[in-house]
């Protein structure tokens, strides 16, 4: 039941909504000609709250050059997004060499209620644009707030299995594993991720970024 609670206030209010413009790209930075990895997201992404070199893709960019590798990050998390503001500035996300495109949309889709039917659609249409540039993706699910009842979670939970599924993707069922719900894991809202949490997201996610980028090495 706390669980449950706190992961309806994780989608109240670190999903409010904000203007559809790009975000700036994120603050850990190769050269110009280096390879791209595009965090597409909301405020999760974005690392709301925390200073910009404690986000999770920028401790992921720490990481890969702990490894002598050579990637440009591209924070393109933006507070309150849905899945459908994120398929309207992909495009902008996509520009470039983008080796790899990791995907974590859905949430504020999930606190409005919104259709899963459009929500997949939304999701489905990232991914027919990553697979048309030839770029590898990285699924990142959520889930729905109780509130809304269980059909609801289960149809909300399946968009993400399913579109992992059909397209073959890598696949995160959950973001926040082992985050949410955990205060000593989150900031004073007691919603979005502090340091240590933001770690753990980071290590959650660069398990399947190590796997890709090896295997574009092989």
């Amino acid at each position: 039941m706390k669980f449950a609670v706190l992961l309806v206030l994780v989608f109240a209010i670190c999903c409010s909504p904000q203007p559809d413009t790009p975000p700036p790209a994120g603050p850990v930075r190769a050269t110009p000609q280096a390879p791209k990895i595009v965090f597409l997201g909301d405020s999760l992404t974005a690392g709301l709250g925390l200073p910009s070199t404690q986000s999770f893709p920028s401790l992921i960019g720490q990481k890969l050059k702990e490894k002598g590798l050579d990637y440009e990050i591209v924070n393109a998390g933006v507070s309150g997004d849905t899945s459908a503001g994120g398929l309207r500035r992909l495009d902008w996300s996509l520009d470039g060499n983008v080796r790899v495109l990791i995907v974590a949309l859905g949430a504020n889709d999930g606190l409005r209620g919104l259709s899963t039917s459009e929500m997949k659609k939304n999701l489905a249409a990232v991914l027919d644009r990553a697979r048309e540039r030839n770029v590898p993706v990285i699924l990142a699910g959520m889930e729905a707030p109780p509130n809304y009842g269980p059909d609801y979670t289960r149809d909300f939970r399946s968009v993400y299995t399913e579109l992992a599924a059909e397209y073959d993707v890598r696949f995160i069922p959950f973001l926040l594993q082992g985050v949410a719900g955990n205060a000593s894991l989150n900031q004073g809202d007691g919603i979005h991720p502090n340091p240590r949490g933001a770690a753990m997201v980071a290590d959650l996610v660069w398990k399947e970024l190590e796997s890709e980028l090896r295997r574009q090495k092989q």
